[in-house]
Order: C-alpha cells, then sequence, then structure tokens
C-alpha cells in the first residue's frame, strides 16, 4: 500500500489551507467594512449598536485575522500600519462624501481595536482552538 501523505506532510497541507481560508476571511472583511463604510444605505444591525463599539470589534477582527493570515512573524507594525492607513483611508472616503463625515474619534476607536487584540493575545493563547496559531510545526 501506497502511503501518499505522511502525518508531518499532511498536517502542512491543512495548515496551509487553514491559513488560505483566513485570507480569504480577511480579504471579505475588509470588503464588508468598506462597503458598509461607504454605502448611503443604512443597516439596522449595524445602527441599532453604538459606532464606537463597531468600529472597535471591525478592527479587533481585522487584527486577529491579519495576524492569523500571516502566522510566520508576530504582531508587529508590518500587520498594524496597513490596517492603520485602511482606517485612515476609510475617514478621508467618508470626508468627500455628503452622507458620510471623518471623524477623528472613529480613527481613535480603530486604533483601540488594534490594541485591544495586541493585549488580549494572551489570553487567546488559553483557547484550545486559537492557540493553533502559535503552534510550532
Amino acid at each position: 500500500m501506497v502511503k501518499i501523505f505522511s502525518g508531518r506532510r499532511l498536517k502542512l497541507l491543512v495548515s496551509i489551507f487553514q491559513i488560505r481560508c483566513i485570507r480569504f476571511l480577511l480579504i471579505a472583511a475588509l470588503s464588508l467594512i468598506s462597503y458598509l463604510a461607504f454605502t448611503p444605505v443604512e443597516y439596522t444591525l449595524v445602527e441599532s449598536t453604538n459606532d464606537k463599539l463597531d468600529h472597535l470589534a471591525a478592527f479587533f477582527v481585522l487584527a486577529l485575522l491579519a495576524d492569523f493570515s500571516f502566522p510566520e512573524t508576530g504582531y508587529h507594525w508590518p500587520k498594524i500600519l496597513p490596517l492603520l492607513l485602511f482606517g485612515l483611508f476609510i475617514e478621508i472616503i467618508q470626508y468627500f462624501l455628503p452622507y458620510r463625515m471623518f471623524s477623528w474619534f472613529d480613527f481613535l476607536t480603530d486604533c483601540i481595536g488594534l490594541l485591544c487584540y495586541g493585549c488580549s493575545r494572551p489570553w487567546l493563547r488559553q483557547i484550545p482552538f486559537v492557540q493553533l496559531r502559535w503552534e510550532k510545526s
């Protein structure tokens, strides 16, 4: 009987598949956040929550997805800076939209969401499914 994949190779393939899925989720989250930030339509679910909580949660999730999308590096400026620039980009575009407005407080809340993710990493390492991100191959 021919063994196609050894245990280690199969684990590597599963890991590559998981990373690609998480990268897809990152792109989907960036697209959804952009759509919600630039569209004039108000959504009941989004509008029923506090705007600052929306920003905080969105950027926490973006930080998590960015961190898990590239697990070979830590959560440092190469991951944080593009997300900060994305938050600033959203606010700049909203400045030019008649139905939106630029807000430094929104951008500050985006920054706090990124910081909250960075601070929560020690607790996330305790969650069995999530701790796979820090596992060495």
